[in-house]
């Protein structure tokens, strides 16, 4: 049975390439429950039609002529933030994922991608998902699932692995005792360490080396 007009999602193809709007054209043609309201070759009329015909969808390039396809997403979701926009593009790159998401784009699939993924992506953003082609979303999720550190690894390399250690504790607020304690040092060598520390970040007493320690995450 052929969906209602009420069931149909209905879609702007927001694209300066006319071989790729026929195609996409052609592939939502093809089966049942998708109707194509409006191809806009430029940004700004993409902008102008979503406001005027109200799509589900957007189908958005991101590579667009007069106003870019990151603008056009969040100019077409603060007019109208019910649209669901749905990235399709060449550009697989950190800057470009990060961009369209801060945008509100609620999707991003590359135009490699198969019929089926085509399809089935614009179903689930205009179901309200969120959804990635296969590269980005491993891009996603190695990017968040990746540990900060909490000190580049680099921090102070003007000192030695010991004095970075000594500065951490100062940092802490550690007396010389309680360092020399800690570590397993006699009292003048950790002195020794301290006023090391102390000329090689040019501070004048402890109070500023601790400054200087948290400021660089340690501590």
């Amino acid at each position: 049975m052929e969906p209602s007009q009420s069931e149909l999602i209905r879609i702007l193809i927001a694209d300066d390439h006319p071989i790729f709007r026929n195609g996409m054209r052609a592939l939502l043609a093809s089966v049942p429950g998708f109707e194509v309201v409006y191809e806009a070759a430029t940004g700004e009329e993409a902008i102008v039609k979503a406001a005027e015909l109200q799509p589900d969808v957007v189908l958005m390039d991101l590579q667009m002529p007069t106003v870019g396809g990151v603008e056009a997403t969040r100019q077409i979701l603060f007019a109208s933030p019910h649209i669901h926009v749905l990235v399709v593009t060449m550009f697989e790159d950190d800057y470009s994922v990060f961009t369209a998401m801060r945008a509100g784009a609620r999707g991003y699939i590359v135009k490699g991608a198969s019929p089926d993924e085509m399809l089935r992506a614009i179903r689930a953003v205009a179901s309200g998902e969120a959804i990635f082609s296969p590269a980005i979303a491993v891009r996603l999720i190695d990017f968040f699932a990746v540990p900060k550190p909490t000190v580049p690894p680099q921090t102070f390399p003007e000192l030695s692995t010991r004095e970075r250690e000594i500065l951490d504790l100062i940092a802490q607020g550690a007396s010389n005792g309680e360092i020399a304690a800690t570590l397993v040092l006699s009292p003048k060598t950790v002195r020794n360490h301290v006023s090391n520390i102390f000329s090689k970040l040019q501070v004048a007493d402890r109070a500023h080396a601790i400054i200087r320690g948290r400021e660089a995450g340690l501590g």
